[in-house]
């Protein structure tokens, strides 16, 4: 039943398009600010809320995953694309500014990946005291 999935999906666009186009027209701006942003976020609060919990359930749930797990990876794709071409007409100084946060990230990695360990620090001075 992935039908109910791509339902879910087109409610959640819909919506963080119009919100999106909102933000817009309020901050000034002739474009869509993150609709498709907002949209995923709703897709996933949609899909974690007890309210949509008979689309998550069952056959229909398996449609509804899929198209959930396809949605973020093909947004970041997408904004991935629009940053890549907006800094290669913005000039050097745009390069530099997205060269250095990916690679300010990169060396971010190792020090992230060990908040979610689940290690008590105290444990650690103990095992390392005589």
């Amino acid at each position: 039943m992935i039908i109910y999935g791509v339902a879910l999906l087109s409610a959640c666009l819909v919506a963080g398009m119009l919100i999106g186009e909102g933000l817009g027209i309020i901050l000034g701006v002739e474009a869509n600010v993150g609709g498709v942003g907002i949209a995923m976020l709703f897709l996933v609060l949609a899909c974690n809320s007890d309210r949509f919990s008979t689309l998550t359930e069952g056959a229909a749930g398996s449609g509804v995953k899929f198209w959930s797990a396809m949605y973020i990876p093909i947004v970041v794709a997408m904004a991935a694309q629009q940053n890549v071409a907006a800094a290669i007409d913005g000039g050097v100084l745009a390069i530099t500014a997205g060269v250095a946060a990916v690679a300010v990230s990169f060396a971010l990695v190792p020090a992230l990946s060990k908040i979610g360990t689940g290690q008590d620090p105290a444990a650690d001075k103990e095992e390392g005291a005589p």
